[in-house]
């Protein structure tokens, strides 16, 4: 893998999660690192920018991380990508580090901070345990694939008639979805502005004149849309995998619709700053991002298994069997910005 994310090798990641088999052999584990761990210890904290989970998902996570190495409490900063990625920018520009690991949403950022000579080069002990497709998304020794989720169609299962359910995104134009329908915002939320430039890409950008006609409701987050249509709300719109399933296992009337005219991938790639206020602890968090134990979490709530040996979460569609909409990563490092600049055109907002 060259230094940089090549066209060819983004295109062939994204290509290959559709060929992910559902249960991979096991050939790698997580080492442990005594003196990492000990170095980890002395500094005592960290400080993760995440966006890829919501608030309450990412909390756990961190404690997770404490509950194994327990001299380590986990600051979260929890915010969409965009969001996270301006307030490094912002640290950077000052000079006053503040975020030890970044999670984003829009994977165009590690290639511009790597560009920028902002990131650290470090290579955890478990990144040949990635699978192929998220091995080839992933920058080696700067960025590595700590997440991904498939973005699809969502609707409240005690409101809409299953006759009614959409099954493709242009089914979401549909007039008697006037103000019931619920999105993000590309300018905020990383993984919104993919599924916006993947809609674009699939049906152009007449989907979302189309769509503002229908007076939807934008939220920020990709997590908002879902609170909108488990209140009742919104009765339909855009999520996401690791978002629905979790909200489907606290008891919540969600229902999910992988689209016939392909849904999107988000992937969360994971990288230390280069200037990070907790060198050693950021290693070990980054140590336990590619590791096992984190990978099960994530897939319990239904992001995308990204190690070898780590199984889907039980009844999810596989992932094979799915039509998704490809994107490179040059194609979101253009496209993204493009899209949010036509959003508010179109939306006014």
């Amino acid at each position: 893998m060259p230094k940089n994310i090549t066209r060819r090798h983004a295109a062939a990641g994204l290509a290959a999660l559709a060929a992910v088999p559902k249960v991979a052999k096991a050939d790698a584990t997580a080492s442990d690192h005594p003196a990492l761990e000990a170095a980890a210890h002395d500094e005592g904290a960290l400080t993760w920018y995440i966006a890829q989970v919501d608030a309450q998902t990412a909390e756990n996570l961190g404690r997770a991380f404490s509950q194994t190495y327990p001299s380590v409490n986990v600051g979260v900063i929890r915010t969409t990508g965009q969001v996270a990625y301006q307030r490094l920018l912002m640290d950077i520009k000052n000079h006053t580090p503040q975020c030890d690991v970044f999670s984003t949403t829009d994977i165009s950022h590690m290639p511009i901070l790597k560009e920028r000579h902002e990131l650290t080069e470090y290579v955890p002990a478990n990144a040949e345990a990635l699978l192929p497709a998220f091995k080839a998304l992933s920058d080696p020794g700067f960025s590595y694939i700590t997440n991904a989720a498939r973005y699809f169609l969502i609707y409240n299962k005690d409101k809409v008639k299953p006759e009614d359910v959409p099954r493709a995104w242009t089914d979401l134009l549909d007039p008697k979805w006037k103000g019931r329908v619920a999105t993000g915002h590309p300018a905020f939320s990383g993984c919104t502005g993919t599924w916006a430039l993947g809609v674009k890409k699939v049906h152009g950008w007449d989907f979302f004149e189309k769509l503002s006609k229908n007076n939807p409701r934008i939220g920020r987050s990709a997590v908002d849309p879902m609170t909108l249509i488990n209140a009742g709300e919104c009765l339909v719109g855009v999520g996401s995998a690791n978002n629905a399933y979790a909200s489907i296992d606290k008891g919540n009337p969600i229902g999910v619709v992988h689209p016939s005219d392909g849904l999107v991938l988000c992937v969360t790639p994971s990288g230390i700053p280069a200037h990070p206020p907790h060198p050693n602890a950021a290693k070990l968090f980054m140590e336990w991002l590619l590791s096992p134990e984190y990978a099960r979490m994530i897939t319990a709530d239904g992001s995308e298994p990204i190690l070898v040996g780590v199984p889907p979460r039980p009844g999810m569609p596989p992932l094979a069997e799915q039509k998704i909409v490809p994107l490179t990563v040059d194609e979101i490092r253009t496209g993204v910005p493009e899209v949010i600049e036509q959003w508010r055109d179109t939306f006014g907002s």
